[in-house]
């Protein structure tokens, strides 16, 4: 496994993946994407783990796309399913946690909410700043963003791209843990234990019962998503705006 994605056995039951790319402030770097496609692999194959637990590192959880994929997708070179990181957690037959104790940024905020169980910082952003570079959103955020938050507050935060603070979400009612950042960890390791009393077998079917009508719905979202890229991305303002405004 590449040095930016460790996959830990916590327990015989629990698996811990910590992304950790302080170069690039885990953005969806070749390396990244790679070392998150061969963890999922690595828990597939385990017979004996019953859930996963997804975190980042210090004040990062994930950053979303990289500044070059961005512009490799306005230059028509890429699209953003060209591979399939965006429901990883969904697709994983276990239960998967996020312990977003850091900052999700754009697509790594969408990624980080296709989990099953979501606990997130106090202290840490959280946008869907896709709108921010004039760009529709991806990476199924159109749908997974009002499924989780609400129709409300989903259209809100894609239209606008606007950046909120863990302790901001909370105040708006969002249905997720929100702690000190220094607790997200603990908490995520409670609900962890707790799922691991259950009979893994039990776990896989009720995961897969309970998402069903997601992981069938989510193919027709992203193809629209796609085609909103094909209207939206490929803008002059859009070039300008990545070229200024990453990272910011």
């Amino acid at each position: 496994m590449v040095n930016e994605v460790t996959l830990v056995e916590v327990t015989p039951e629990i698996a811990l993946i910590t992304l950790k790319d302080v170069k690039h402030k885990n953005t969806f770097t070749k390396e990244l994407i790679e070392g998150l496609l061969y963890a999922f692999a690595q828990i597939k194959a385990n017979t004996q783990y019953k859930v996963v637990i997804l975190t980042g590192y210090e004040s990062y959880f994930v950053s979303g796309g990289t500044q070059e994929s961005l512009m490799a997708i306005y230059n028509k070179e890429l699209q953003f399913n060209a591979v399939n990181i965006y429901s990883l957690a969904l697709d994983c037959e276990l239960p998967v946690i996020s312990a977003m104790q850091g900052h999700g940024i754009g697509g790594g905020f969408v990624f980080g909410l296709f989990s099953d169980f979501v606990v997130l910082s106090k202290e840490s952003i959280y946008t869907a700043n896709f709108m921010k570079y004039g760009f529709t959103p991806g990476m199924g955020a159109t749908y997974i963003l009002p499924k989780k938050l609400g129709v409300s507050l989903g259209h809100e935060m894609l239209l606008l791209g606007r950046t909120y603070r863990g302790i901001e979400l909370e105040q708006r009612g969002i249905p997720f843990m929100v702690v000190r950042r220094a607790e997200v960890m603990n908490k995520a390791m409670e609900l962890a234990e707790e799922l691991a009393e259950k009979p893994r077998c039990s776990l896989i079917t009720l995961k897969a019962h309970l998402v069903s009508g997601m992981r069938n719905e989510l193919d027709g979202f992203i193809e629209k998503e796609l085609k909103m890229h094909d209207e939206t991305f490929h803008q002059e303002e859009v070039k300008e705006k990545i070229a200024t405004l990453f990272g910011q």
